[in-house]
């Protein structure tokens, strides 16, 4: 079966069911094997640049085009595929199911598009399902979306009795300041913290710092989206430089770090359950592994207040 998946998530799906995509998006570069097949779109985005540039650069493209993606038809007709994977829950994160359509209308294909909407675990494994459906790989799903549910299980089963449940802030953009929702809120829930700004299955949306303030997490992860850690990183001055950063409690605790947002905090693919281990380790240390450093690393100045405390 040819098949094209035209988002990171999905072709992660793919490899987990045995099945080498033979087109991909320009984004798609886990497992590594998919760094190796052809893309079959392109972003108008500078991924390279500052948070605050690319929200100006997203603006610009979905006014002057309609989209941030352009398919390449030339490129999808020669993979002549039988399915297409796609997804609907943001046109700016990949390309949607109207453009796939289109695209396929174009070329005169009549591939089967398959369509992900991930905002919870429940979508994630319903995602997997589907498509080893379409791709003929349903006992393979099976077994995938059941190892899935044994590791959240041996999580929540640790995170059931703790005392301390601390108040968590994910934000998946910097600059304008973005709450992750969708998955987010249930991950650091099952990982045993309390998610006050948004609700399992919302939209992430901007933010006014002051709501960030006002919420003052006590663990805050910075994790925007399309981001790896050093980009994060080096983007660090968009938020370390806000306006009341140094008094947040995270801050003043030596408990703000960055994540790869790129694959952890913004991919719906089966990692979001490493992405919730992940977390488990920050927020409970004394009962998990800490997160290891290509991951999770803290935010330069994190520790301020308590070197404030130290002087004082």
């Amino acid at each position: 079966m040819r098949v094209v998946s035209l988002l990171p998530s999905a072709t992660e799906v793919c490899y987990a069911l045995g099945v080498e995509p033979i087109g991909v998006s320009h984004e798609c570069d886990y497992p590594p094997a998919a760094r190796d097949v052809p893309a079959v779109d392109s972003s108008r985005v500078d991924p390279d640049a500052s948070s605050a540039e690319i929200n100006e650069q997203v603006a610009e493209a979905e006014a002057e085009e309609g989209s941030v993606y352009e398919i390449d038809r030339e490129a999808l007709a020669a993979a002549d595929p039988d399915v297409v994977i796609t997804q609907a829950v943001c046109d700016v994160c990949a390309v949607d199911t109207v453009l796939v359509e289109d695209a396929l209308a174009d070329v005169d294909s009549d591939a089967e598009v398959v369509t992900t909407d991930t905002h919870s675990l429940d979508d994630l494994y319903a995602g997997i399902e589907r498509i080893g459906a379409a791709l003929d790989r349903e006992e393979r799903a099976e077994e995938v979306v059941s190892d899935l549910r044994s590791r959240v299980e041996t999580v929540t089963e640790r995170t059931a009795d703790v005392d301390e449940r601390p108040r968590v802030g994910v934000l998946d953009w910097l600059d304008p300041v973005m709450v992750a929702g969708h998955w987010m809120p249930q991950l650091v829930e099952l990982a045993g913290g309390t998610y006050g700004m948004a609700e399992t299955g919302d939209r992430s949306r901007p933010r006014e710092w002051a709501d960030v303030r006002a919420y003052d997490p006590e663990v805050l992860v910075a994790s925007p989206c399309g981001f790896d850690l050093d980009q994060t990183l080096s983007n660090h001055a968009e938020l370390t430089g806000r306006p009341g950063w140094a008094d947040l409690s995270a801050v003043a605790a030596g408990r703000a770090v960055a994540m790869d947002g790129h694959h952890y905090v913004n991919r719906p693919g089966p990692r979001l359950v490493d992405t919730m281990e992940h977390l488990a380790g920050l927020l409970h240390p004394d009962l998990f592994a800490s997160p290891p450093p290509e991951v999770v690393r803290p935010l330069p100045g994190a520790d301020a207040g308590r070197e404030k405390e130290r002087r004082v």
